[in-house]
């Protein structure tokens, strides 16, 4: 993923007391659905096949890469894991949508980063977190249960 400027180059600028050209420089990530149309160009897939494999319903997927709906985190992931992505491509796909990175000290994001190293697809990884009792992507979770 490339962004106009490293991360080096803006705490470089916030040192130097630049925060407006920081704070001005919004284009820093690209958005959403337009990274994820760049990621189905490389890899020459059809938006409908990375939403079947995503393991997401139809419309809202559809509504994902029109941008007209914010993806939550595991809906970001689910998209990874429909996109085939590696780790990096991941946590790429994650700062893109503007979402927390996954974590291996969390144990659900261990179990999902296992998932997406060793490219488990959606079933298997809603399977393995379903056996370690941990709610799966895109199911409704009580505060509570978090």
């Amino acid at each position: 993923m490339e962004t106009s400027s490293s991360t080096e180059d803006l705490m470089r600028l916030l040192h130097e007391g630049a925060l407006g050209d920081v704070v001005r420089g919004d284009g820093l990530l690209p958005p959403f659905p337009e990274y994820l149309a760049r990621l189905c160009g490389e890899r020459e897939v059809a938006r409908e096949r990375v939403i079947q494999r995503a393991g997401i319903e139809r419309s809202y997927g559809h509504q994902l890469f029109n941008g007209t709906r914010r993806p939550s985190r595991d809906k970001v992931i689910q998209l990874a894991l429909g996109l085939q992505l590696d780790l990096k491509e991941t946590q790429d796909l994650l700062k893109v949508a503007r979402q927390g990175q996954l974590v291996p000290q969390v144990k659900r994001d261990a179990a999902i980063l296992y998932c997406v190293i060793h490219n488990l697809d959606i079933s298997q990884v809603q399977s393995l977190l379903e056996n370690f009792n941990m709610h799966m992507l895109g199911s409704k979770v009580s505060k509570e249960a978090t």
